[in-house]
């Protein structure tokens, strides 16, 4: 009877029925072969699982069988019996279970892949490789193309009910905002689909149409499943599911799932996993927006602070290179600068802030500011790294480096100030003696390769013994400075740690590298700085490198007039004779009178307020430089005189008829400069006095 209420109809019908009135034609075999073998053996047979759809019913169901022989009296079997339990219940729980347990399993491989690398077309790739086939059998990633192209700050908001749509872009009536396919992938086939209908190869730029189910989900940030694959993909796509990646509440792409015929069609819990599942992906991904905005934002602040184009400067050939990290790897604050000094005299700066991203750079464009302006000081390089130091000191301190000391003093205070430290060497050097002063902030020391004599063999270059002082930002220790004499045709080369420092190999090794690739000097310096670089191993990428070169030329013996002057009147009259003397020979009759007057002022100043002897230099190289020296400490400054005042204009018509001029102060007194620019050149000589400058001046 319980048969029959299972199956139908009244318990007499059923009898002398088999199991193939009942059961499917595979599982009625099996079903035949097991009641065989329990008669003919007598084993029993447990828990064998049989799926059958009752008579009217299409669903299947499950049940336990249980057969075992009965015998007769005499002991002869006569037949098998057997119970049938349904557990079609305990199926369907076991198999949600082993659903949630694998969408677990998925959602923690997830966890582990998706988000491994800033980049965002790999992080879309994770995505895939984390879904095919282990959730859907095709899937593809959609980026809007002003994310990727960094226009989009802010990528579109989501759209819907009690949501104001953007103009002409209400709910059904608008395509969405470019996309790029950026990532595909598929476990049967290598067409591009895209789920319902679309055929977009990676790479290429597309919209979705106005009302499909992609620009409903990009509008609304709601998942979309859609029943078929539309006409493009045939019989292929059974279901798909559209999802918008969603990160902080705004869209940044859309992804899609799509099951194959044959599959098991997407339900309520795959719709929740992949709404999980694009949640990761999309938080990954604009995380790795935002990196790269900010790679990219502190490379251009890091590249514009180093010096345009190539650097000149008097007596010297220079070449320089600069790599920075590849875009794996954050900024770092490496830097260079090549700075014209009074005198032709010149700056070479290489520096290493220690860190890296953009805090890095923005110390790096701070420090390198001050560089530049305590040169104009024309401080000596040791007293220069001591102000560097007091300024990189009072970088991570609200007030300074006077609030960053009195922190030290408090612990309190000192935790919540930033530590700004960085390596810097500082080398100044003269054309005119070809010597060279050095002072070292913890960097690396320079490396000075000696010219090869006619015939002779060439040698490793040579790491100058000048005191490492500790890195700027540290504090409490002087700064020493060494002077070194180049020889015409040295090469000098200051570079930092990227060059020559690696996880791979020992510092002393990247350094013996080095001074074997500048072995030979009389190479073209830019080839010098390409072999340099390809012969190192510098795994490029781990940190930026930074590479300044310069081979000593020194001025002319014929390019320079210094002469000394008595401490008397007729002094005046003498400067003015040995400058009209000189500038014909340097075909420069054209700055004859300017020359001749600035001269004068400067020497008249000198027997005036100065002490001592007095030395009158003229200099030629791009320029036309004259200093006066004379033993007074005590530097002129630039007035205003009165109406009624017979003098003090001297330095209003120094400023006025030079293309630049100024003071500084030296071993043994002063010196005074002004600076031509010679005739010809792309700066035209500074004009003449009008009539009204020189009735200014007075009054």
């Amino acid at each position: 009877r319980r048969f029959a209420t299972v199956f139908g109809g009244a318990a007499e019908e059923h009898r002398g029925r088999t199991v193939h009135d009942y059961l499917p034609a595979h599982e009625a075999d099996r079903m035949a072969e097991a009641l065989r073998r329990v008669l003919e053996t007598g084993d029993s047979v447990n828990d064998l699982q049989i799926t059958g759809a009752a008579p009217g019913s299409r669903d299947n169901r499950h049940w336990s069988i249980n057969l075992y022989r009965v015998h007769g009296g005499t002991g002869r079997p006569i037949g098998v019996a057997g119970i049938g339990i349904d557990v079609t219940r305990r199926h369907l729980a076991a198999r949600e279970a082993a659903g949630v347990r694998r969408n677990l399993a998925l959602l923690n491989e997830a966890g582990h892949r998706i988000g491994n690398s800033l980049d965002l077309e790999t992080t879309a790739r994770e995505l895939l490789d984390v879904t095919v086939p282990g959730f859907c059998d095709l899937a593809a990633v959609d980026l809007y193309q002003g994310l990727l192209l960094g226009d989009d700050d802010r990528p579109a908001r989501p759209q819907g009910p009690g949501v104001p749509s953007l103009p002409g872009q209400g709910p059904g009536r608008a395509p969405s905002a470019p996309l790029r396919r950026v990532a595909f992938s598929s476990a049967v086939s290598d067409a591009p689909l895209s789920g319902p209908g679309a055929l977009v190869s990676v790479g290429e730029v597309h919209r979705y149409p106005a009302g499909s189910p992609g620009a409903f989900a990009l509008r609304t940030a709601r998942p979309r499943l859609v029943e078929g694959g539309g006409p493009e993909s045939g019989d292929l796509v059974q279901s798909t599911l559209v999802v918008p990646l969603v990160a902080h509440d705004t869209v940044v792409g859309l992804a899609q799932f799509s099951r194959t015929k044959g599959s098991e069609p997407f339900g309520e819990r795959d719709r929740a996993v992949a709404v999980e599942l694009a949640a990761r992906a999309a938080v990954c991904i604009d995380n790795a927006r935002l990196y790269r905005r900010e790679h990219e934002r502190a490379l251009i602040l890091q590249r514009s602070l180093l010096p345009p184009g190539d650097p000149e400067a008097a007596g010297l050939d220079i070449a320089c290179r600069y790599l920075p990290g590849n875009a794996a790897t954050e900024v770092g604050g490496d830097w260079f600068d090549v700075i014209e000094l009074p005198g032709h005299r010149t700056a070479l700066v290489v520096g290493d802030v220690m860190g890296r991203g953009l805090r890095a750079a923005v110390a790096m464009g701070e420090l390198r500011t001050a560089v530049r302006t305590l040169a104009l000081l024309d401080l000596e390089p040791a007293e220069v790294l001591t102000a560097l130091d007091e300024i990189a000191r009072g970088l991570g301190a609200p007030g300074g480096s006077q609030q960053a000391s009195r922190a030290a003093l408090h612990s309190r205070d000192a935790d919540r100030s930033e530590v700004y430290l960085a390596t810097c060497v500082y080398a100044v050097y003269d054309p005119v003696t070809r010597r060279c002063t050095i002072a070292n902030a913890g960097h690396m020391p320079p490396v000075l390769v000696e010219p090869v004599e006619e015939g002779g063999t060439p040698r490793p270059g040579l790491l100058l013994e000048i005191p490492t002082g500790m890195p700027l930002g540290v504090g409490g220790e002087p700064f020493e400075e060494v002077e070194v004499e180049l020889p015409e045709g040295a090469l000098l080369a200051l570079y930092t740690d990227g060059l020559v420092e690696s996880r791979t190999h020992p510092l002393e090794e990247g350094l013996r590298g080095l001074r074997d690739a500048l072995a030979d000097p009389a190479r073209p310096l830019e080839e010098v700085c390409d072999h340099v670089l390809n012969t190192l191993d510098t795994r490029h990428g781990e940190d930026d490198i930074a590479l300044l070169m310069a081979r000593v030329q020194g001025l002319p013996v014929d390019a320079v007039g210094d002469w000394q002057l008595p401490r008397e009147a007729r002094s005046v009259g003498r400067a003015r004779e040995l400058a009209r003397a000189k500038l014909p020979a340097w075909g420069l009759e054209g700055l004859l009178d300017t020359t001749e007057l600035l001269v004068s002022e400067l020497v008249t100043n000198a027997l005036r307020y100065g002490e001592g002897e007095i030395r009158l230099r003229l200099l030629l190289d791009r320029t036309l430089v004259c200093e006066v020296w004379d033993a007074n400490l005590v530097q002129p400054r630039r007035r205003r005189a009165r109406d009624t005042d017979e003098g003090g204009r001297g330095l209003q018509l120094v400023g006025l008829l030079s293309a630049g001029w100024g003071t500084r102060r030296t071993h043994r007194g002063k010196t005074v400069w002004f600076e031509l620019p010679l005739p010809g050149a792309v700066a035209e000589s500074v004009a003449e006095l009008s009539a009204e400058q020189l009735l200014s001046m007075y009054g």
